[in-house]
């Protein structure tokens, strides 16, 4: 059986916005007519929005100069990984690398990413981890960039805040079974809350171009 692409993207966005599993997203296809799988859903979303992320990563607009990072625990495969995640001021997204392991190594990566997206910070807050700071460290002295250094948990409430939503999405997903599937299925769940989304300098919303419309096509069109 063969589905329009606003059949799949209905189902994709759903299971990224909303806190859905997809034998949740079965039944409500069924109710609106359309017979989609659970395992058939679970396709679409991972072949499917890694491609919206890297479409929406190009568009994406400029972020501010003080940013507040921090990372939180993700279960793939029952192991704990790691989503790095920052916020600016404002708490729009600035970037969000899934990691295998929380060090130096992948502290750095995740600044280095982050800055060839969006420039050099003036500021960034972080906790007091260790790797973080000499993540940062390492690269003022490589760089040479003049980048402040702040470690306060309370300038770090907003990232905190802004985890709990990506949380809500996760929970009933009930932990990831590979790494692959958890990096796809997050960047889709990002990319769906980020600022990116909203219209800027004249640009039409995400939405507009039916990832968000809701609208499902007749049986007979399937």
């Amino acid at each position: 059986m063969h589905y329009p692409l606003e059949v799949m993207l209905t189902c994709v966005r759903w299971y990224a916005a909303y806190p859905l599993s997809f034998r949740h997203i079965e039944e409500m296809m069924g109710e609106c007519g359309v017979p989609v799988d659970h395992a058939t859903g679970h396709r679409w979303s991972i072949k499917i929005l890694p491609v919206l992320a890297a479409a929406f990563r190009r568009r994406k607009g400029p972020v501010g100069a003080s940013w507040r990072m921090v990372e939180t625990y993700v279960k793939v495969a029952g192991q704990w990984k790691y989503l790095y995640r920052a916020v600016d001021r404002d708490g729009d997204t600035i970037d969000f690398p899934l990691r295998a392991k929380r060090d130096h190594a992948a502290a750095r990566c995740f600044f280095e990413q982050a800055i060839g997206l969006h420039g050099v910070p003036q500021t960034i807050t972080i906790d007091k981890s260790g790797a973080k700071t000499a993540a940062i460290e390492s690269m003022r002295a490589d760089s040479g960039a003049p980048i402040e250094m702040r470690q306060s948990k309370y300038l770090n409430n907003i990232v905190e805040q802004d985890h709990r939503a990506v949380k809500r999405i996760v929970r009933p997903m009930l932990g990831f079974k590979s790494f692959r599937c958890a990096r796809a299925l997050i960047a889709g769940i990002e990319t769906n809350g980020m600022d990116a989304s909203r219209p800027r300098n004249g640009e039409r919303c995400a939405n507009s171009v039916g990832v968000g419309s809701g609208r499902i096509l007749p049986t007979h069109d399937i």
